[in-house]
């Protein structure tokens, strides 16, 4: 994780970033790994499906170019809104970087940004260091140019902050709503052809890292949220235990998912649909049992009309991630901050347990309606295979909760959370 800027609060109230800076504080800065990571993989997810297209159209095969453009070409474009929602381009001038956005570089454009802004505020506090040491240029800077000095420096910690912000989300949507369906069509059109090309298994590969990515940036916001006055970075042994049990759940997900819909057919879309529908209804009985008001935690100066259209994007991202894996928080729009905080085991447990009837349900269809014509090996150790990793990533996500879960850090020490925003 990348930490931007870390400060302390010595006297117990929790100031503005600005403030923060001004008042003497000493701003540390890491170079943007995260967002250059998440840029090279949508890079990376875009380039291959494009040339995975070409290949389908030169096949001649028009359904594996059409669902394969879709998933593609709508994730990409659903990147493009999320960063220009975040960083409000919209009323701005900005017509260069909204004509970026057009031809879908939008993420590169923004990681330049990032990265010269990194530069910008390394050089800033450059010439605030050396100042410091000159006694006479100390004295100028007081009389004439520390308070302006200063306020830059915040001012681009403030900026590279929301790049962060926008990039967490962007990563999120890529993920879930284009990285998933992607990688689940791929396994589809792979088990149904009986062939990987290495352009195939290219996008493959990017499409998994991208969504196991999203899943352990579900992970590291959770902790965030639940431990907003807490510092809490990752150790090495956390994040590799996390990841195995991303890559598990989604995997063996997935595959059920394909193998279940290869046995099936256009059968299986009830079902599918049924599951799907579920999730996005949830949250909303939740909201309409509660009895509570239509919830007013967006922004000043925007409709009824909006507000419910952003909650309903939410709550399609919500079920986008509880369809594929453990969404790690749960979703209440009868709060203002959206987000249940509480470490809620029943919900989780009630996830997983649903998950696992279904995936043994699909297993067993998939068993029973002639699973050696798609495996062409022995379709009973596959089923086999596919329940016991979901069940190995719920024990590695058991580990996690039990032993390696940052609270019970000895370094989980109270700090000055609003000014650390963090990123994967």
């Amino acid at each position: 994780m990348d930490t931007v800027y870390e400060g302390t609060d010595e006297e117990g109230d929790i100031p503005t970033l600005e403030e923060g800076t001004i008042r003497g504080t000493s701003p540390q800065v890491t170079f943007p790994f995260s967002i250059l990571f998440s840029t090279f993989l949508y890079c990376g997810e875009v380039a291959s499906a494009i040339y995975m297209i070409d290949i389908y159209r030169k096949s001649n095969d028009r359904f594996w170019t059409v669902f394969t453009s879709i998933f593609c070409f709508g994730g990409s474009i659903m990147d493009q809104l999320t960063l220009i929602v975040v960083h409000k381009d919209l009323s701005k001038n900005k017509p260069l970087v909204l004509f970026m956005h057009f031809l879908l570089m939008g993420p590169i454009v923004r990681c330049l940004e990032a990265v010269f802004i990194y530069l910008q505020l390394l050089k800033k506090q450059y010439e605030k260091e050396e100042t410091c040491i000159n006694t006479t240029r100390r004295k100028i800077l007081q009389n004439s140019s520390k308070g302006t000095l200063e306020w830059e420096i915040a001012h681009l910690i403030q900026i590279l902050y929301m790049h962060y912000n926008a990039f967490k989300c962007m990563a999120l949507i890529q993920a879930f709503l284009g990285s998933v369906p992607q990688l689940t069509y791929q396994l589809y059109v792979t088990f149904t052809a009986r062939e990987l090309p290495l352009g195939r298994a290219v996008l493959m590969t990017f499409a998994l890292i991208s969504t196991t990515y999203g899943a352990i940036l579900c992970n590291v916001l959770a902790i965030q949220i639940k431990y907003d006055d807490y510092k809490m970075n990752l150790q090495a042994l956390e994040f590799i235990c996390i990841t195995i049990w991303r890559c598990l759940e989604i995997t063996s997900r997935l595959v059920i998912l394909v193998l279940f819909s290869a046995s099936l057919k256009l059968r299986a879309v009830p079902f599918m649909l049924g599951v799907l529908m579920v999730l996005l209804l949830e949250p909303w009985v939740e909201f309409w049992r509660s009895g509570a008001k239509f919830p007013s935690n967006t922004e000043k100066n925007i409709s009824r009309v909006s507000t419910l259209a952003m909650l309903m994007l939410i709550t399609i991202l919500y079920a986008g991630i509880n369809f594929s894996c453990w969404s790690a928080v749960r979703l209440r729009l009868a709060d203002r901050e959206l987000i249940d905080k509480s470490q809620n085991w029943g919900h989780m447990a009630l996830h997983y347990s649903l998950r696992l009837i279904e995936n043994v349900i699909m297993v067993v269809v998939f068993r029973l309606q002639g699973g050696k014509a798609i495996v062409y090996c022995c379709d009973s150790l596959i089923a086999l295979q596919l329940i016991i990793t979901y069940l190995l990533s719920i024990g590695f996500m058991l580990l996690f909760h039990q032993y390696l879960h940052p609270r019970w850090s000895d370094k989980a020490l109270p700090e000055y959370a609003e000014t650390q925003p963090e990123a994967m």
